[in-house]
């Protein structure tokens, strides 16, 4: 699942995306981008963890704004500062290693995670220690892809995951059992439409959060999914398929969030940016959660090695 790419590698324009779209966590040994300076990382290590107002928070370039941080405006404005500048460091490193994905994606945020995750004590559905695929980011996706690209930037402790595979081999197993089961019609239809398209208007007139809010017939399934598994103790306690990861200090990492199951189940400090990718831009779309639940069944797996990378456990080194 671990496909390492140090930084003496040149990669083709495509090289790193069909690995992301196998279900790959492409991993950086040495984080390739600009860091923020000592002074910047001692303030978002020792100062944000105590001036939230949510569960993280997230800068929105769209906006330009930063959510989820109490504190003085002087306060608020130097968080803002060192995830904008982040945030244009990911873009501009994403732009160039992955030119395809980058054509019309939605940006969403970047976000800093300054609390240990382990024992954080938070609702199941909003946990991050509770293994999920990602659904419904910041309102409907329709199909698109959820791209993350994280950062440890603890100085001390790796950053820890677990993982039980991709979206494929997860419906082949529990997608009876989840209620997702089967072919599904995922057009979203006239209201669907109609309603998407107000929050849209909306948004564009200033309330930018009303696009939170909508939903399509992809996302409802995505969502059910994503919380039958957080809520299904038996899945979550199953040693079946569990895959360990481990992201050291200053190491980078970037998966397709909505096709690779995941937890963090021990980390502090890192950051986490997120993209929403057409799916018109996958060169191999039949992988993508929205093909398989459009068709009923997921694609097989034996000539990719997807299958294969997934049948043992798998670190960072």
């Amino acid at each position: 699942m671990l496909y390492t790419v140090t930084l003496a590698e040149t990669t083709g324009p495509r090289d790193l995306s069909d690995q992301l779209e196998r279900g790959k966590v492409v991993f950086f040994p040495v984080c390739p981008i600009p860091l923020p300076g000592e002074a910047e990382l001692r303030f978002l290590r020792s100062e944000l963890g105590s001036h939230l107002s949510h569960k993280n928070p997230s800068y929105h370039a769209d906006s330009d704004r930063i959510f989820g941080v109490r504190g003085s405006p002087r306060f608020q404005d130097r968080a803002r500062d060192i995830l904008r500048d982040h945030y244009g460091h990911v873009r501009l490193f994403l732009g160039r290693v992955l030119p395809d994905f980058a054509r019309g994606w939605r940006v969403a945020t970047s976000s800093f995670r300054p609390l240990q995750e382990k024992g954080r004590r938070i609702r199941a559905h909003a946990s991050s220690e509770l293994i999920h695929v990602d659904a419904n980011a910041y309102g409907a996706t329709n199909g698109d892809r959820i791209l993350r690209f994280f950062v440890n930037v603890h100085p001390t402790e790796s950053r820890e995951w677990v993982s039980k595979g991709t979206f494929s081999v997860l419906f082949q197993r529990y997608a009876a059992e989840a209620g997702i089961a089967g072919f599904h019609d995922l057009r979203k239809g006239f209201w669907n439409e109609m309603y998407s398209g107000i929050l849209r208007g909306v948004s564009a007139a200033g309330m930018r959060s009303a696009r939170l809010v909508d939903s399509s017939p992809y996302d409802r399934l995505m969502r059910r999914f994503h919380n039958w598994m957080k809520d299904s103790r038996e899945f979550q306690e199953s040693p079946d398929g569990l895959l360990p990861l481990r992201f050291p200090p200053y190491s980078a990492w970037m998966v397709l969030t909505d096709m690779v199951s995941h937890a963090c189940v021990y980390g502090q400090h890192a950051f986490i940016d997120t993209f929403l990718i057409p799916l018109s831009n996958c060169r191999m779309p039949e992988h993508s959660p929205y093909h398989i639940l459009r068709s009923g069944k997921a694609p097989d797996p034996a000539g990719d090695g997807i299958g294969r990378d997934l049948a043992r456990p798998l670190r960072s080194e």
